[in-house]
């Protein structure tokens, strides 16, 4: 199934056996970002579930599990740095997989702006730079300088890239787990200066606060697992491709899932939901007022974790777009320019800056129309995110449809998981787009064509991408005569 130039080898191909599990298990838990998304998750997500929250975020790890088994067996038997966009072209033909390629590489775009301004903000709050974090001009430049430093970082080699994001995930890790330390100390020592409350296992419980509040919360929890599948868009590049890569982000999402909940439980119990209600507006600076309360003067412990959780998910969120552009362009669905790959550092530099680059244009453009709109933008992924998670979900058990009766076994993790996590994506999409509609739900609380911005921004998003598509279809037709197929069972049986 190799395209040209994917051969483990050749002069143009991709670094083969450049990383090893361990490297694509850290890369595939930096995309997450997991500081910087539990940081602004946590405040919105006990407003609407209260002490809940744990729970919240146990259940959106349900859809996400269940798709990470779908990555799991499709690069088992497709090992392509395009991941979504290759597999759902094999399962369900070209158009649908150029779209889901399209929300990957746009989920980049919108995405790395943010990350970089947040890693530049709590980087000058971190050395006591307040009044430099507060000046709008200077923060900006010296996000776009962060965003090219990383995207050198990415193209000078995937070893180099791997080894900055493990000493990233090792200080992001430390300084969590100190918070959650010291948080649940002060709570059964009754030190603490907040409304503490005593941690219950009844705050497992996702339904506790029902209603259409659980449905908003689960929305906000599943954003906080989003980006493991980078460790699958380095198949090419990882020892053992066909089943290390799946592994690392079926594992990345577990020790998410411990991650979050545990830290969950330390902050929900150290404030007290109301507390957590009255600063919910802070967002990411949450973090750093409970660290102010829970630790005194060791605050910049919190405010290095969410730095480097931004800045490792800034290098990291460039690499799923960056490889599936790539692969789109071997198989002719993008300009071939896109695949061109360094010939000395053997990664795919050209797609690498397009994203880089079109990521800046996008920052600069609507932070020039207002702050709120870059957060209008981030409320805009859930859509994408959603979309091709649930693109992928189906494509695995239509992929894998002759062999799904093999045995319970693939009956349960390659069809009914894979399915089931679709609809719950599915249904969340639905239910999202119901209420972006509503401007009042989005951040700048104005109205776009009278509907909320997340909501065009998400619709123009896709019709950017329709067109573009249509006009590929008109200009270079080759790709879109490829028709769907099933996995081969030779790849499926086999024992690795």
């Amino acid at each position: 199934m190799a395209e040209a130039g994917r051969e483990a080898g050749t002069p143009d191909g991709l670094k083969p056996n450049a990383l090893s599990f361990l490297d694509a298990l850290v890369i595939g838990l930096n995309s997450t970002s997991p500081a910087y998304s539990l940081a602004a998750v946590i405040g919105p997500v006990v407003v609407l579930v209260g002490v809940y929250a744990p729970g919240v975020l146990l259940a959106s790890f349900v859809p996400m599990l269940l798709i990470a088994s779908a990555f799991y067996y499709l690069n088992r038997v497709d090992q392509d740095c395009g991941t979504t966009f290759s597999w759902v072209t094999r399962a369900m033909g070209p158009w649908a997989g150029w779209l889901g390629g399209w929300a990957i590489t746009m989920t980049g775009v919108l995405v790395v702006g943010s990350l970089a301004d947040v890693a530049v903000t709590f980087g000058l709050l971190t050395v006591g730079l307040d009044g430099l974090a507060e000046n709008d001009a200077l923060r900006r430049v010296l996000t776009v300088l962060v965003i090219i430093a990383m995207t050198a970082v990415c193209v000078v080699g995937t070893e180099l890239s791997a080894k900055v994001q493990n000493v990233l995930i090792l200080a992001q890790v430390v300084c969590l787990l100190a918070l959650a330390v010291v948080a649940l100390y002060r709570v059964y020592a009754g030190t603490s200066p907040l409304h503490s409350l005593t941690p219950s296992i009844r705050w497992l419980d996702p339904f506790g606060a029902g209603g259409a509040p659980l449905t908003a919360a689960l929305l906000l929890g599943v954003f906080t697992y989003w980006g493991w599948e980078s460790a699958v868009n380095l198949t090419e590049e990882t020892e053992d491709p066909a089943t290390a890569p799946g592994k690392a982000a079926v594992w990345s999402t577990v020790i998410l899932l411990v991650t979050y909940v545990a830290v969950a439980y330390a902050v929900v119990a150290q404030a007290g939901p109301g507390y957590l209600a009255e600063n919910a507006e802070e967002e990411e600076f949450l973090f750093a007022l409970l660290a102010h309360e829970a630790m005194g003067g060791w605050d910049w412990v919190v405010l290095l974790a969410v730095c480097t959780s931004a800045l490792a998910s800034t290098q990291t969120t460039i690499i799923p777009a960056s490889r599936t552009a790539l692969s789109m362009a071997r198989r002719g669905a993008l300009p071939r320019t896109f695949g061109h790959v360094h010939p000395r550092f053997r990664t795919p530099d050209v797609s690498t800056w397009w994203v880089a680059g079109i990521a800046i244009a996008w920052y600069v453009a609507v932070n020039l129309i207002s702050a709120n709109a870059l957060f209008d933008s981030l409320t805009a992924l859930s859509l994408l995110i959603a979309f091709y998670y649930a693109l992928t979900g189906v494509a695995c058990a239509v992929y894998h449809r002759r062999h799904l009766t093999d045995s319970v076994r693939g009956f349960l993790l390659i069809g009914a998981g894979p399915l089931i996590g679709a609809g719950l994506l599915a249904w969340l999409l639905v239910e999202s787009v119901g209420d972006m509609a509503d401007p009042a739900n989005s951040y700048s609380g104005v109205s776009w064509f009278g509907l909320g911005p997340p909501l065009v921004i998400g619709i123009g998003i896709t019709l950017v991408g329709v067109v573009l598509m249509v006009v590929r279809r008109l200009t270079a037709p080759a790709f879109w005569s490829e028709r769907p197929g099933v996995a081969d069972p030779d790849l499926v049986h086999a024992r690795r």
